[in-house]
């Protein structure tokens, strides 16, 4: 089967501890997280979208601006789950679906982020 796949990259920046942790991000830091959403379907609209990028932005900068500057550790549902970067992209995941709602034939591929330039981790369903 086919499968079209539309992406954005947007970032923003947090702070964070990871808890329970041996090291030195177990202290307060930040990063600045470099966050990549991709959606995919198999059809096209009547225009030829699989979906409006502007949109999709809206979408994305609404959970993505709710985390800019913020202590992660204080920010649900990171005051009590561990601020990793895999359970951030989980969560970015989630709230992208959630923002889109139920599109006949979208849905959210993965969610990738970078909490440096070359340190990600990245969130799919199958």
């Amino acid at each position: 089967f086919s499968m079209f796949e539309v992406t954005i990259e947007e970032t923003f920046a947090a702070g964070h501890a990871l808890r329970n942790y041996r090291g030195k991000c177990e202290n307060v830091h930040g990063h600045n997280y470099r966050c990549q959403v991709s959606l995919e379907g198999g059809q096209l609209d009547s225009i030829g979208l699989l979906v409006d990028f502007v949109e999709m932005k809206r979408v994305v900068h609404a959970v993505l601006d709710r985390m800019d500057h913020q202590w992660l550790n204080d920010f649900p549902p990171f005051d009590v789950l561990n601020p990793s970067a895999e359970n951030m992209a989980k969560y970015i995941y989630d709230e992208v679906k959630a923002g889109l709602g139920v599109r006949e034939g979208v849905r959210v591929g993965a969610v990738k982020l970078w909490e440096t330039d070359t340190a990600s981790a990245t969130y799919r369903e199958s």
